[in-house]
């Protein structure tokens, strides 16, 4: 596509040491990886997975293209799913804010048993997703990753850079 950006920044850095965790039972599971990259001391670093069973998953999504930014609540869908579920995939990064203040920005699905079916959900980690037995993550830091946030007027919110935040 001619004249079309199809990328806005790339950066290369070396992946650091893997670091897993067990997250115990009834412990929200956005918090449990904040604190396991602030006792790592990951301020860069990507979220490889997560595996095990939730007893309540959270979930927020876009429900529609906005008209004008910034993205409010109003624009979004938070979902709460009770368990049992099978969280079946966890991913994401982890970085510093504009301000200093480290940012856990996960994605991820969880399978529920409906019946005889199974039914699968995605989205962003909510706050009050809930860990049940087996909750296993892995991070990874990225000490020498050029990554951080930005303000990004046009969106009027703080962005993912890599690479040059000029870029």
């Amino acid at each position: 596509m001619e004249g079309k950006r199809l990328l806005m920044g790339v950066g290369k850095g070396s992946l650091g040491s893997v670091i897993m965790a067990r997250i115990p039972m009834d412990v929200d599971l956005l918090e449990a990886l904040e604190e396991l990259a602030l006792r790592e001391g990951i301020s860069k670093g990507l979220i490889l997975m997560g595996i095990g069973a939730l007893k309540r998953a959270v979930f927020r999504n876009l429900k529609h293209f906005p008209e004008t930014y910034p993205i409010e609540p109003a624009d979004r869908l938070y979902y709460e799913v009770e368990g049992p579920l099978e969280l079946t995939s966890l991913s994401g990064y982890v970085v510093k804010d504009t301000k200093g203040k480290l940012l856990v920005h996960a994605h991820f699905s969880a399978s529920k048993v409906t019946g005889e079916r199974v039914q699968v959900y995605g989205g962003h980690l909510g706050e009050g997703t809930i860990s049940y037995v087996k909750v296993a993550v892995a991070l990874a830091p990225l000490p020498d990753m050029p990554m951080g946030k930005k303000w990004v007027e046009e969106r009027k919110t703080e962005d993912l850079w890599v690479g040059s935040p000029e870029e």
